[in-house]
Order: C-alpha cells, then structure tokens, then sequence
C-alpha cells in the first residue's frame, strides 16, 4: 500500500516549466545549477531514466528517482512514403490509450544532402473545432498535450534525423492533431524549451504555430511578444465558404480575424503566413483568388497554397492542375506573395489524423471556449 502512494505521488519532471523545475530543486535543497543539469538531460539529452544523468550524485539520483519520474511518449510505429515523408504514430503515458502523429518532412538539397529537415507536431488529442476536410476533426477530442508531451515528439524525431541524415531537426511547425492555440500555454511553453539553449536550441524563427483563426489567442500571442511564426489556416476567403468547411468562422468571422491580424501586426511588426488548402471547384476560382488578395493584403502577408492530401469519406478533393494555374495567376496579378506545397506523403495517410483513426481512436466533444 504505501509503495502504491509513493508511486502515485511522484512528480512528472516533464510537466515542470523550467521555473517549477527550479522551485522543484530548491526544495530539495539543491544548487541552482543543479536544475539546469537536469532540465539539459530531460530536453536536449531525452533522457527516460535517472541513471542516465550521469553528472548528478548517485545519492542525488537515487533520491530522485524516489519522489520523481520521467515520463515521454512511447514511439507504437511509423510509415515512410517514397518522397522520404515519415509519419510517426505515438502512445502517451497513461491508461487511456491515447495516440498521437507526428510528420518528418525532409526536404533536400539537389545532390541529396539534407536541407531542410522540418518535424509537423500534435498540440491536442483529436480537436474540437471539426473542419470537414480534416481527418482529426472526425475523431473528436480527447485532451491537451503537455508541453512535455509536445518536446517529447521533436526529441524522437530529431533522433531520428541525426542516426538517418547526421543533422537535427531544423524547423517545427504546429500543424499536426489539435488546434494550437486551443492548447494555448503548453503550446507555448513547448516553444520555449524548444528554442532554449539547453533544450534544442532553435532559434524562435524556426517555428510556426498554426492557428484556425481564435483571434483572443492571436491578440495574446502579440501582446506578450511571442517570438515565433503565425500561420493561420484559412482554407475559403469568404464567410459563406468558411462557413460550410470551418464550423469556427459561425462564431470567429472574417471580419473579427481581420481585426486580429491587424492588432497582430501593428504590435510585432511580423509578416502572417495564410494557409490555404485548394480543393476542387469549391474555393479555386479566379474570384476566390480575388477574395484571397484582399485578405492577404490586411497586413504584409504570405500565403502557402497546399495541394490537398485527399481523406477518405471527405467529399472535398485536390484542386486540378489547370485550376491551380489560373488561381495563382489571379494572386500574382494583385500583387500576392504565393507558393505552392505539394503534397506529401499521399502514399502513407500523411494527412493529419489518418493513421490515428487506422487505429480506431474516438474522442468526444467538447465546448470551444
């Protein structure tokens, strides 16, 4: 019986902020370097076990193990698609079951040496906001990440990118399961120890964190000076098609976003990406791409135009060729900064949600506040 509470009141040193890991030593009674030796081991080294933290006292580490534990998410399987996409699939700690995905995206210099290596992470357990195209949005939702949860997928893939490529990872963006800003402090926390200097040490222009349009969290993100990329998923430029793909825009409009971009923008001065996925004969003509101008010119912008990984039983599909041409001819001619993402990984469900759903993983629904 008491070993059971002993073990049950063990404290997660990955749920700890960096300033709780060093209230958490200070408690102990430790020097203040002390901290920083352990949050190193815990997020630049990954370390799963306190027997690998070889610079503490074996006394110190013995204790620790008592009162602490190290928990990271269990690498379940991964698939790799001729273009070298890999799509990891991920347990978390716990008794629920619980799955995630991550995405690997290399992208390669014209000799075959590594360039880019960018890892496309999961915020939440499924999401709530159902988009219609999204295959994550038919899951429902189950939780929120930690923010240990969050570094602990970079960590594995950048394991991965150094035994495969003999490189780290190079960018993250926040596109995977869930909706970031829905995740608001861990998402951003994840970020912190992400571009610390004892964590992975990426500089904060390396990520992007995608949103669906919450515009409180927009406006937060600029007022405490967030120093990472904005991207915002817009997918329709007008509140009629939004409405029919984005259940969000009912309560969020394009005018509300509008507001937000602009409050974003005059307070940090930084450039917004818009992502906007063209699907076939819905959100592809030449006066979408009119529509599209004008949002893109709310505030020096960009936009990412994604060639849609098609999801089964999702009516929506690719957008053709020749539709494509004539759309980002429009955006050119009014002066739009636009490129285009082609899919990747259609030959391994590479769309966010897929391979979870594979696994027979159902969430529920919540409210969206």
């Amino acid at each position: 019986m008491d070993t059971t509470e002993k073990t049950t009141q063990k404290t997660d040193l990955k749920s700890l902020t960096k300033q709780e890991l060093q209230a958490f030593s200070e408690e102990l009674g430790l020097q203040s370097y002390r901290s920083d030796q352990i949050f190193q081991w815990l997020y630049q080294k990954g370390v799963s076990t306190f027997e690998e933290m070889t610079n503490l006292s074996k006394d110190l580490r013995t204790e620790l193990e008592e009162i602490a534990a190290v928990n990271r998410i269990q690498y379940v399987r991964h698939q790799e698609s001729q273009d070298g996409t890999m799509k990891f699939l991920f347990k978390l700690e716990g008794e629920e079951d619980h799955k995630i995905e991550s995405v690997l995206i290399p992208d390669f210099y014209p000799d075959g040496v590594p360039n880019r290596l960018t890892v496309c992470v999961s915020s939440q357990v499924g999401c709530v906001f159902g988009c219609s195209f999204c295959a994550t949005g038919k899951m429902g939702f189950f939780t929120n990440l930690t923010h240990g949860e969050i570094v602990d997928q970079v960590q594995y893939i950048n394991e991965v990118c150094e035994q495969r490529y003999g490189k780290g990872v190079t960018n993250i963006v926040y596109m995977g399961m869930g909706e970031p800003l829905h995740n608001y402090q861990a998402v951003v926390q994840s970020a912190d120890i992400l571009t610390d200097e004892l964590g992975l040490g990426l500089s904060p222009k390396r990520i992007t964190v995608s949103t669906v349009g919450l515009t409180k969290q927009i406006k937060k993100l600029a007022d405490q000076r967030q120093p990472f990329n904005l991207a915002i998923s817009l997918h329709a430029a007008n509140d009629e098609k939004r409405d029919e793909i984005m259940p969000i825009n009912n309560s969020m409009n394009l005018e509300q976003l509008e507001e937000a971009v602009k409050y974003y923008y005059n307070k940090l001065h930084r450039p917004i990406t818009y992502e906007y996925l063209l699907f076939d004969e819905f959100n592809d003509s030449v006066e979408d791409a009119r529509q599209l101008a004008e949002i893109v010119h709310w505030a020096p912008s960009k936009v990412n135009i994604i060639m849609y990984n098609d999801v089964s039983g999702v009516k929506l599909k690719r957008a053709r060729e020749q539709r494509l041409d004539k759309f980002m001819q429009e955006l050119i001619s009014h002066d739009v900064t636009a490129t285009v993402r082609r899919s990747r990984g259609d030959d391994i469900d590479a769309g966010c949600g897929q391979l979870v759903i594979k696994e027979g993983q159902k969430g529920k629904t919540i409210s969206k506040n």
